[in-house]
């Protein structure tokens, strides 16, 4: 360990001790309870309340070390093979323990059994395992996954996975926008459910997992997602609070439609027309509530919440992150699903993109809305991201996080006005003279020939005018019917 790392304090990944105990069991909790999850250090010789060095004796220290990978080796279960090292600082002699993630988990206390001498390591802690994730230990260390396993208390029929594969497709349909990518969309099947693992085959009979129970909304004690709309910025005042319950997949798209209609809502031009914009970009809340519901964990108890505060959108997953998965990996693109039978599902759903690229894009995103950049945090079993709105100092935060207006930047205004009118009078004087020049329209508009083709040339590209013949004799023809803009709509007259 470089001199910084060993002296960055106490945290998920690392941990002091004065001297060895005499009784191994009091350091032996956060040996297993690192094996259990990323990994870390012990380092005997330093106080870890002033962090001053104390050292080892250097007459015991062999000894002391091979005491230590002995009473690991002894105490513990599964095996767990330390690696024990000797480093010397400021003239003394500490020992760094280091323990490996483990994949036999969970490992635990041997004297003490499974149930209570299993530990994990929670915001720089170590603390005992809660039986929920005692469970998911054990379903991680045997290479399973809760989603996949089957769901007892359910029945399926065939009559029923037919119906459920009709409504994968529907969903997949409804959110794919072009009609030659909604023709490629196959029909999903009881094998390819199977393939997925939201269907499993025992003996030849053909059962549900979790995954299905989840996306049918028919899990015993079915999670919600939780959304609120906070005064401020924390939690000490609601303004608006709602549950979503039903499959899955129903609640992610409430979520995400409730969140759409509490947020401020912009304009920004795009060549000479408005589109509007919401503060926030939309593709990455989508993906990010879809992300929370795809990779919880369901084994936990709790919700997922969707909160607005004043300065930020804060959606929390129940569940920590799993194993070898670390925000500095996520950053880059890395994944590993907790629940793969139900991303596969989200996959085909067009719910989710391809694993990993969320996060990435996220910041992406939100570089280009001229955004804060996003805060990731793993916290108390938890995983929390913070999407920053952008703050203007000059208004009432308050009234902007509440009320849903449409803010519209002066500048962007003056533009839009300039741009929709002249395209507008350009529109009228070819549905009065479908035969006329740019060089006469501009005369008529009082403009410049090279400002009037700038604006043809937008509405040709846009589809909203086409000519039709040569550039001295043609003809304009207007598309649509005309167009809509700043709420006017202009349509082809018959009397003209």
């Amino acid at each position: 360990m470089t001199k910084d790392q060993l002296f960055s304090g106490e945290s998920k990944n690392i941990e002091y001790k004065v001297t060895v105990p005499d009784k191994s069991e009091k350091y032996m909790k956060t040996v297993v309870a690192f094996a259990n999850g990323r990994g870390g250090r012990i380092v005997f010789g330093i106080d870890d309340k002033t962090l001053n060095i104390v050292g080892i004796d250097t007459d015991i220290v062999y000894k002391t070390m091979d005491a230590i990978t002995n009473a690991i080796s002894d105490a513990c279960e599964p095996t767990i093979r330390p690696d024990v090292a000797l480093q010397t600082v400021n003239d003394k002699i500490v020992i760094v323990v280091e323990i490996f993630p483990g994949a036999q988990r969970p490992y635990y206390i041997k004297s003490q059994g499974m149930v209570e001498g299993t530990y994990v390591r929670v915001s720089g802690t170590t603390r005992h395992v809660e039986g929920y994730m005692l469970k998911e230990l054990i379903l991680e260390g045997q290479n399973r996954y809760f989603d996949c396993e089957i769901c007892r208390d359910m029945q399926v029929s065939d009559s029923d996975i037919e119906k459920f594969c009709k409504r994968l497709k529907e969903t997949a349909i409804k959110n794919t926008w072009q009609e030659s990518e909604k023709a490629k969309i196959k029909d999903v099947t009881k094998n390819i459910l199977i393939s997925w693992g939201i269907l499993k085959e025992e003996e030849g009979k053909v059962y549900p997992t979790n995954a299905y129970a989840l996306l049918t909304g028919k899990m015993p004690q079915q999670p919600v997602i939780q959304c609120g709309i906070f005064k401020g910025t924390n939690r000490a005042h609601f303004v608006d609070r709602r549950e979503f319950e039903g499959p899955i997949q129903e609640q992610m798209e409430a979520a995400y439609q409730y969140v759409l209609e509490k947020i401020n809502m912009g304009m920004t031009i795009r060549g000479m027309y408005r589109q509007d914009v919401y503060e926030l970009p939309t593709d990455s809340i989508r993906e990010l509530i879809a992300n929370a519901v795809a990779h919880r964990s369901y084994l936990e108890p709790g919700n997922i919440q969707v909160a607005l505060f004043g300065d930020r959108l804060e959606i929390t997953s129940p569940g920590m992150l799993l194993n070898n998965v670390t925000i500095s990996k996520m950053m880059e693109g890395y994944s590993k699903p907790r629940n793969p039978a139900i991303a596969r599902a989200f996959a085909y759903m067009k719910v989710i993109e391809k694993w990993g690229t969320g996060i990435p894009r996220l910041f992406s995103n939100c570089e280009e809305y001229g955004l804060p950049k996003p805060e990731l945090i793993d916290f108390d079993g938890d995983f929390r991201v913070n999407m920053y709105r952008k703050r203007d100092t000059n208004t009432e935060t308050d009234r902007k996080t509440n009320t849903n207006t449409e803010t519209n930047i002066k500048t962007n205004t003056e533009m839009l006005y300039t741009d929709t009118e002249t395209a507008e009078r350009i529109i009228a004087i070819m549905r009065k003279h479908p035969a006329i020049t740019v060089k006469k329209i501009a005369e008529q508009l009082n403009l410049s020939v090279g400002g009037v083709r700038y604006h043809v040339n937008k509405m040709k590209k846009d589809g909203l005018v086409e000519h039709i013949g040569s550039s001295k004799k043609g003809t304009w023809s207007i598309k649509n019917g005309g167009f809509s803009v700043s709420g006017i709509t202009t349509k082809n007259d018959p009397k003209q």
